[in-house]
């Protein structure tokens, strides 16, 4: 009875079932997080936007202001707003907010409260096609986040004006797929006046909502790794924020079991704070010496070692 009640613990404790424990708990919060910032279900019945006080609080993550749900609005299209208008030259607040929220926990917003970074999940779980690691120039495309976040996001609704002195709001007009999924196909479906108002601008950024979420049949966050603005931001925290992971070197035998688990093939015993890595925790789960952490660490501090009382 006892050697069965201890292997019965063992396997409670092995790398794949901590691995799936902690997944299905992600997969809980993105849930409620997503049901939580897009809960205003009048706004789904009645067609409308929903213009109360909380909508001048922006949400962590990539979540449409359009969302016929969302009660918040998004930091990308927030610090587009203030910079393509002719009132306002500069975001205090958002760039404040994006600062707090980065140097808390970097890209951990990515990986446990975006709304889009669930619905891509979700897609990817499908068991549909031979499923790829990454995509040829796979170190070109990543970099393309950056140029989404400098020039769409910062340089032409700054540089770009009409003859009033407004600007347009490029990378949520032109580019943003969760914009289309949340804000612009409920609206068009739902909304007469919306319907007849679409155009080819409409269909474009369709057209980039459908490649996006049949890429993320294939390769695991497409978006979030080339297209995300917000991700590229949080990511540059990712090394000093507060949480972030750490790898005990003595117990690491670089066996490689989290670069092969890790969605994005990050060899996490090399760089356990890469700017991609979006904190979604299955490396933690599946190394077989648990020698990957993660928690609160002092920004600034050097905790890629085994801490000083693990030693004592």
């Amino acid at each position: 009875m006892k050697e069965n009640s201890s292997s019965k613990q063992v396997k409670k404790d092995s790398p794949a079932s901590r691995l799936k424990r902690s997944q299905r708990i992600r997969l809980i919060i993105q849930a409620c997080f997503a049901a939580l910032t897009n809960g205003y279900l009048r706004g789904f019945v009645k067609h409308e936007i929903y213009q109360g006080v909380t909508k001048y609080i922006c949400v962590p993550g990539m979540n449409c202001y359009s969302c016929p749900g969302a009660l918040g609005a998004c930091p990308i299209g927030s610090l587009q707003a203030v910079l393509n208008s002719r009132d306002y030259k500069m975001a205090f607040y958002v760039i404040g907010f994006l600062m707090v929220v980065g140097s808390l926990g970097g890209r951990f917003v990515c990986g446990f409260l975006c709304p889009f970074g669930l619905i891509q999940d979700l897609i990817h779980k499908i068991p549909f096609f031979k499923k790829l690691k990454r995509l040829p120039g796979e170190k070109i495309l990543r970099s393309l986040r950056f140029v989404f976040l400098i020039v769409f996001v910062l340089i032409l609704p700054l540089a770009v004006k009409d003859l009033t002195g407004l600007g347009d709001p490029w990378f949520c007009k032109y580019v943003c797929p969760v914009g289309t999924l949340e804000g612009g196909i409920p609206l068009v479906l739902f909304g007469n006046g919306f319907r007849e108002a679409a155009g080819f601008l409409f269909s474009w950024k369709v057209g980039l909502l459908v490649l996006c979420l049949l890429l993320s049949l294939l390769l695991w966050r497409p978006f979030c790794r080339y297209l995300c603005p917000l991700g590229a931001v949080y990511g540059l925290f990712n090394k000093f924020a507060f949480f972030r992971y750490t790898v005990d070197e003595t117990k690491c035998t670089k066996c490689g079991a989290c670069e092969k688990v890790c969605g994005l093939g990050i060899p996490v015993y090399e760089k356990p704070n890469s700017i991609d890595c979006v904190r979604c925790g299955k490396c933690v789960n599946v190394c077989p010496t648990k020698a990957i952490r993660s928690g609160l660490v002092l920004p600034f501090t050097n905790r890629k070692s085994v801490s000083d009382t693990d030693q004592n």
